[in-house]
């Protein structure tokens, strides 16, 4: 598995201010979207490219367009706030999701949700904001295994230690970007420092 950690002037200071509590749901909107752009602009740097031949207002140049097929695949509910931005950068991708819900007891998932399109060749994005145990993002990689995707990576806002290594050890295929590392999961399963509870805080 690889993890790739975004680093970057303009997200360090979205995470500052999605963390913060006195974040209005507007402003944390607003956030999320920023992050989900970001990632979603270095998670797609390695889809296939096909060399085509344009017109310029003065003669034909060489230049290169996206050569495969992207299918997002959001984690309900709480990967929803992701889907637009990602769309904003990949417009032509097709739409899958999975309903996974937690159980708050045991911190267990389970699938209540399963509508995938053909994934054959595809490049598949996982969207879901918080990385916390793995036990979501294992059973929806798991789900997307045998479907013939040329590559599946999961994008998340922020992750917690625990998670990436489940992950690692459970679907060492999957490529994961974050844009933050956090410490720990405390006996909740929460992420700490994290930014609370996405699903509540995006949906107000």
């Amino acid at each position: 598995m690889a993890l790739h950690l975004l680093e970057h002037a303009v997200s360090e200071e979205a995470l500052a201010r999605i963390r913060d509590k006195a974040s209005s749901p507007e402003e944390f909107r607003r956030l999320a979207h920023r992050l989900a752009l970001l990632l979603v602009v270095e998670a797609s740097r390695a889809l296939p490219l096909r060399p085509v031949t344009v017109e310029t207002p003065l003669e034909p140049a060489a230049a290169k367009r996206l050569g495969g097929r992207a299918v997002a695949v959001p984690i309900l509910r709480a990967g929803l706030a992701m889907l637009p931005a990602f769309l904003e950068v990949l417009p032509e991708a097709v739409v899958g999701y999975v309903g996974l819900a937690r159980d708050e007891e045991t911190a267990v998932a389970h699938r209540y949700y399963d509508n995938v399109p053909d994934c054959r060749g595809a490049d598949v994005f996982l969207l879901d904001p918080m990385l916390a145990t793995g036990g979501s993002a294992r059973m929806a990689a798991e789900g997307l295994r045998g479907r013939g995707a040329r590559r599946t990576s999961l994008l998340s806002v922020v992750a917690a230690p625990e998670g990436v290594a489940h992950l690692e050890a459970a679907v060492p295929e999957l490529d994961v970007y974050v844009a933050a590392l956090d410490r720990e999961l405390n006996d909740r399963k929460y992420i700490l420092p994290g930014l609370g509870d996405f699903g509540d805080r995006v949906n107000g």
